[in-house]
């Protein structure tokens, strides 16, 4: 056998410095994004998020890392705000969490309803649960 398959799903989330409210428009961040991941061999599953943090469903080459991927995305997007206005840049790190084929569609119905989401709970509430939920032990710790 000459191929290798791999499927290497992540929801990846990150966040403006402090969770400042400094991104204009979600939606051109996400075309954009889409773009880059695109000229990566990313797979741009689904984005989304609201003034002051990202959600990205993406999907990896068997030849990239995680890590790698979140550093390009926001590197390259990071240099894009700026040149598009006052921005003071990405908090440092980010969240990341395996996705199964299965839960593709939960994922994505959950990142497009963002804005809806955090009428109601903030950006701090959600990241806790998703590391509660991921079984990450020091959630707490992720704000200090």
């Amino acid at each position: 056998m000459g191929h290798t398959y791999t499927v290497a799903l992540f929801h990846a989330v990150f966040s403006t410095k402090q969770r400042a409210p400094e991104i204009p428009d979600i939606a051109k961040l996400a075309a954009y994004l889409r773009g880059v991941a695109n000229n990566l061999q990313i797979k741009a599953v689904e984005i989304g998020g609201t003034s002051n943090h990202v959600h990205a469903l993406i999907g990896l080459p068997s030849t990239m890392s995680i890590a790698d991927a979140v550093q390009k995305l926001k590197s390259n997007s990071s240099r894009w705000l700026r040149e598009s206005g006052a921005f003071s840049g990405w908090q440092t790190g980010y969240g990341a969490f395996s996705v199964s084929a299965s839960n593709v569609s939960a994922v994505r119905a959950y990142i497009r309803d963002q804005e809806e989401h955090h009428r109601t709970r903030s950006f701090e509430d959600e990241f806790t649960a998703l590391l509660e939920k991921s079984g990450v032990k020091a959630a707490a710790e992720v704000f200090d």
